[in-house]
């Protein structure tokens, strides 16, 4: 039974919280987005199928705080792994909060070396995608448990 500060972090942390996910695969998307609907029925999912239409997002979110993404979960291949490193560094360099904002990265790819560059640049996780929908299922169950039900993520406020 969750205590009573947790279930306060909890209600917290689904507070308007909307996930920014960065996939340029349409079938990627489609599982992505049916496995969220059904263990993450409270985020709103925004997609965006390029480094240019995510970095536009969060740039327009940047005088609406109460549209600042919760969590980014993004593919590494946008369709090559060097748009993908340069979309996380840009993440990461832009100003308080969007900087803080947890970055997921997910890949095909289960190479250490992209892994190990992955977090070099500031992702908070590397999952590598599965290959069925129960997969999907399980990682945004424990996606659930971990970055809403587990973890006090920042207040996100716009710094002026």
């Amino acid at each position: 039974m969750k205590s009573f500060h947790d279930q306060v972090r909890i209600k917290e942390n689904f507070k308007r919280a909307k996930v920014l996910v960065i996939e340029d695969n349409d079938d990627h998307w489609l599982f992505i987005k049916r496995a969220m609907q059904q263990c993450l029925s409270e985020i709103t999912p925004i997609r965006a199928v390029c480094p240019q239409e995510a970095l536009t997002f969060l740039h327009e979110w940047q005088h609406q705080e109460w549209e600042i993404p919760k969590v980014i979960i993004q593919d590494l291949y946008l369709p090559n792994r060097t748009a993908g490193w340069q979309l996380l560094r840009q993440i990461k360099q832009m100003p308080i909060p969007f900087c803080q904002v947890p970055v997921i990265m997910l890949s095909s790819s289960n190479d250490s070396n992209d892994i190990m560059e992955a977090y070099a640049f500031g992702a908070s996780s590397y999952l590598v995608k599965p290959i069925t929908f129960d997969g999907w299922l399980t990682y945004f169950l424990e996606l659930r448990t971990y970055w809403w039900e587990t973890v006090s993520l920042p207040p996100l406020h716009y710094v002026l």
